[in-house]
């Protein structure tokens, strides 16, 4: 009886034996054909752009002033009482129009008295003249003695004589008379009227100036360039060092505003500081530039040359190091050590270590590292001119979307390995530690259920 009531005991344990194990591998299936989606992580977006392509020409910078081209002090060239100012402090003035007037009368006055001299003296001319001619006939019939004729002779002389001295203290006092209205020499900007109106001014070199004139349009910036400038960019022709470009930006511009070409260069160097005086001419019809103004000038040297020019914001510092993160035609961020060259706006041109038609990150730099993959933006590059490069980054971003869709159309089993395999590479040692035990738990489960 013992035996016989033990049976049924034992065939229902076996029973639940058989459906504990049969529950266990249909978990195992389960598990084999639910994909590890925990270990995926999502493409970050980051904005893409192509590298640019342009012929530049480098620059150098220098620090001058502004310098007018003619400055005139204006003095008095005839003593006197100023009598009118005619024109206001800082005034746009043309050439020949009046700036003072020194009382004229005095030389009104002498200029009547020199004409009155000269007539005399023309009148005195022609009695001699007169004279002369009688003595002539008188001394060919030897009627006259010959003393009296040379007395008459040298008597006509001195009367054209005098015609000439008097024709010039009256051309002397008609000047004198115009030097009382002052004018203005060139054309430009007068200064306030340093002696006014009722003071007496006397002339002469060491007398005050009235005010000054200077030129406005065109304008000098004078500049000093070191020796190695120099003798890189303008000691090759000096029959063409006037065409070298020059750009001109004032203190409050961050840019450069105004364009114009090297005027001169000095004849000497200075040896104290190592460098020779240059200067550039601009234009300034508006009047902005001033003399004495500070200007910031860089000097185009060299030949245009084809350069690679990336936006200042896509670079980045690691310590010493200049670096761009390139994305390759997986999608895929590398990193790329490369030389910075001359700064062409807000550009900067690669001297090395990226190559015509790349593609790099531009704004997102700090959420993306090497070896993740992203999900490519493509904008324009600050600057970019359009000129063809742009299209590189549809047609390969169109590429990769194909292949992704490739490979989602193989088997079940394949895609589960693919998926495995290009599954990205985690941040961190601790995060790709871990993602390696994961994949072997996947692949022993799938082991398992085929087996069953």
């Amino acid at each position: 009886m013992t035996t016989l009531a033990r049976k049924p005991v034992l065939i229902a344990a076996a029973a639940t034996v058989a459906l504990v194990a049969l529950g266990t591998l249909t978990v195992v299936r389960v598990d084999a054909s639910t994909p590890p989606t925990a270990q995926v992580m999502p493409s970050v977006e980051v904005d893409v752009a192509n590298v640019i392509s342009r012929t530049v020409t480098d620059w150098q910078s220098y620090s001058g002033r502004l310098d007018a081209v003619d400055r005139v002090d204006i003095k008095p060239l005839v003593s006197g009482t100023i009598t009118a100012v005619h024109f206001k402090d800082g005034q746009l003035v043309k050439k020949g129009d009046a700036l003072f007037t020194i009382d004229p009368r005095p030389y009104a006055a002498e200029v009547d008295r020199a004409a009155a001299q000269l007539a005399s003296a023309q009148a005195r001319e022609v009695f001699t003249s007169t004279d002369l001619a009688r003595a002539q006939r008188l001394i060919a019939d030897n009627a006259i003695a010959k003393k009296d004729f040379d007395q008459k002779e040298n008597a006509a002389r001195e009367a054209v004589a005098n015609v000439k001295a008097a024709r010039a203290a009256l051309e002397t006092a008609r000047i004198n008379l115009g030097y009382t209205q002052i004018v203005a020499p060139i054309a430009g900007r007068v200064s306030r009227a340093e002696i006014t109106l009722g003071n007496t001014v006397s002339a002469g070199a060491q007398s005050p100036a009235l005010t000054t004139v200077v030129s406005v349009s065109p304008i000098y910036a004078a500049f000093d360039v070191d020796e190695q400038t120099y003798l890189r960019y303008l000691a090759r022709d000096t029959a063409n060092t006037l065409g070298v470009p020059v750009d001109l930006g004032l203190a409050n511009e961050s840019g450069y505003s105004r364009k114009g070409t090297v005027y001169s260069v000095d004849n000497r160097f200075d040896t104290t500081s190592g460098t020779i005086r240059v200067r550039a001419r601009f234009d300034n019809a508006d009047g902005t530039l001033l003399p004495g103004l500070y200007a910031r000038v860089r000097v185009g040297g060299g030949e245009p040359h084809p350069a690679l020019l990336v936006d200042e914001a896509a670079i980045g510092t690691d310590q010493s190091k200049k670096f761009v993160l390139v994305v390759d035609a997986q999608n895929k961020v590398q990193y790329r050590e490369v030389q910075l060259g001359e700064r062409h706006g807000g550009l900067i041109e690669i001297a090395g270590g990226l190559k015509d038609g790349e593609r790099i990150v531009v704004n997102g730099l700090q959420r993306v590292r090497p070896g993740d993959p992203v999900t490519p933006k493509a904008v324009k590059m600050a600057g970019d001119t359009g000129d063809g490069h742009d299209i590189v980054a549809p047609a390969m971003a169109k590429n990769a979307v194909d292949t992704g869709a490739r490979n989602d159309a193989q088997p079940s089993a394949v895609s589960t390995d693919a998926s495995t395999a290009s599954q990205p590479p985690q941040h961190g040692r601790k995060d790709s530690a871990s993602a390696k035990p994961a994949t072997a738990r996947t692949v022993a489960t799938a082991t398992t259920a085929t087996r069953s």
